[in-house]
């Protein structure tokens, strides 16, 4: 009888530290895609406040210059799969 208590004394302590938990959640969320998002908002910043006199493209350049090297990155790998595939 005392081992039936002792279990079901667990049981109910597990569950109200979950409920503790689900109530404790946090939700995170991410705005400007890190580092390359945070450098073209300080940039467009400093453009609108006439601190740079640049031209948007260069303004702009972290996301195209990210999503170029992304590009050349996956033409290099397809080319060594190429070769490796040939031998």
């Amino acid at each position: 009888m005392v081992l039936l208590y002792c279990n079901q004394e667990r049981l109910q302590n597990k569950f109200e530290r979950k409920s503790i938990m689900d109530e404790k959640k946090e939700t995170n969320v991410n705005i400007g895609g890190g580092f390359c998002g945070l450098l073209t908002i300080a940039f467009i910043v400093l453009k609108l406040c006439k601190v740079i006199t640049w031209s948007w493209v260069w303004v702009l350049s972290p996301l195209w210059i990210g999503f170029a090297l992304a590009i050349v990155i996956l033409i290099v790998t397809a080319i060594i799969v190429a070769i490796a595939n040939r031998f």
